[in-house]
């Protein structure tokens, strides 16, 4: 099983990855499809979950609950468009004024596939937009090309 972090505090062991999603499902369904796919990628990065957009900004900023938080950012953020309170498109918005956070790789992983949607993620900076698949064996076979296009072919900013 992947390593998920319990708590934004705990230190990595590994590459961090960000998950903002607010469905258990979802989030689960995405975990085990990681497992199955790659077992290597499972164990050569930590994952930390995030349930809405406001906690996701804030633990990127390092402010509100998050002020002093001395982990490292994370090399990627996995992010659900629609979330309680500062939806995905905001945390794009937001994420990609800042300066020291401009380069992290956001990837969309969404059920929306309203035209405004992709062309607002775009706008704002979003790096990849994927839809999430219904079936056991489409979720396996786009989390394993999200996979191996991310984190084995590109060079990550963190990475270079």
């Amino acid at each position: 099983m992947p390593n998920v972090l319990t708590s934004p505090w705990d230190h990595p062991s590994q590459p961090l990855i960000l998950i903002v999603e607010d469905s258990d499902e979802d989030f689960y369904t995405l975990l085990r499809a990681v497992d199955q796919v790659n077992a290597e990628i499972s164990s050569s990065y930590s994952f930390l979950r995030l349930e809405d957009g406001d906690e996701a900004i804030d633990y990127l900023l390092r402010q509100g609950d998050y002020a002093g938080l001395d982990t490292p950012q994370p090399i990627a953020m996995l992010l659900d468009l629609n979330l309680p309170g500062t939806d995905g498109r905001e945390v794009i918005q937001e994420v990609k004024q800042q300066d020291d956070l401009r380069a992290l790789p956001i990837i969309v992983l969404t059920t929306s596939r309203n035209t405004i949607d992709i062309e607002c993620c775009y706008r704002y900076g979003a790096n990849s937009y994927l839809l999430k698949p219904m079936g056991s064996e489409k979720i396996q076979t786009t989390v394993q090309m999200l996979f191996q296009y991310w984190f084995n072919l590109a060079i990550l900013p963190s990475q270079g």
